[in-house]
């Protein structure tokens, strides 16, 4: 008899999926709440989301969490996300471990409290020989100031710039580790980039749900899945007879 899981999985599973957890704003305002109740739904959900792509065999999923425009935000928003973070951290570990996961930080920790620097190493340690899914955290994370950081990195090196190469520059950016992702998606139905993986992004494949990401749960990330599935991937080339 075939399982309910062979019977809803596709044949075909994207190996790396990145996500811009977009509405949590929008989500707290539709119900009279402060944007931090938002937010604070939005870090409930993610454990739905790492457990549903341990389920589907998702290999890598990068969560865009917080970005270096973001300190630009009002001092008591950005407050609370850092607070929201710590207890994240606090609550959420133990579990993440249990899954099978191994968090890795992308972006940079200047500017971020030693309090969190100390549990982002924490989290980095306890699980760095989990290998059901790599858990990428853009934390304090840039697009164009991550290819930057990659350019200055290999110019320390001395490299002549006429030997600079593709691989060169994807071997130095934060997510070295991992492959380019195979389809992001952001929520909320905004279709914006926002200075997320855009080196790593040039030919993945976008879906744009309307859901907020709070209520973006297991069958939301089933459905992207399916979408990803039926969808060609050319990677910029196309079959001689088209």
């Amino acid at each position: 008899m075939t399982s309910k899981i062979e019977q809803e999985i596709p044949e075909v599973v994207p190996t790396h999926v990145a996500i811009i957890m977009d509405g949590n704003g929008r989500w707290a305002k539709s119900r009279g709440l402060p944007r931090l109740a938002g937010h604070k739904a939005g870090t409930e959900n993610l454990r739905r989301i790492i457990e549903a792509s341990v389920e589907f065999g998702i290999k890598y999923l990068t969560i865009y969490a917080f970005s270096t425009e973001n300190w630009g935000r009002p001092e008591d928003e950005v407050s609370g996300l850092m607070k929201l973070f710590d207890d994240v951290f606090n609550r959420e570990l133990a579990e993440l471990h249990k899954q099978g996961a191994r968090l890795i930080h992308i972006g940079r920790l200047e500017g971020v409290s030693q309090s969190m620097k100390d549990k982002i190493k924490n989290g980095e340690e306890i699980t760095k020989e989990n290998k059901k899914l790599i858990l990428n955290v853009a934390f304090n994370y840039g697009s164009r100031d991550e290819i930057l950081n990659a350019v200055q990195n290999i110019m320390k090196k001395g490299i002549e710039a006429e030997d600079v190469t593709q691989e060169m520059i994807g071997e130095n950016l934060f997510t070295s580790h991992s492959p380019d992702p195979d389809l992001i998606i952001r929520t909320s139905g905004e279709k914006r980039i926002s200075n997320f993986l855009l080196w790593q992004s040039a030919y993945s494949e976008w879906y744009f749900p309307e859901i907020l990401w709070p209520d973006f749960g297991r069958e939301a990330l089933l459905e992207a899945i399916h979408e990803f599935a039926r969808r060609e991937r050319r990677f910029g080339k196309v079959e001689a007879s088209r």
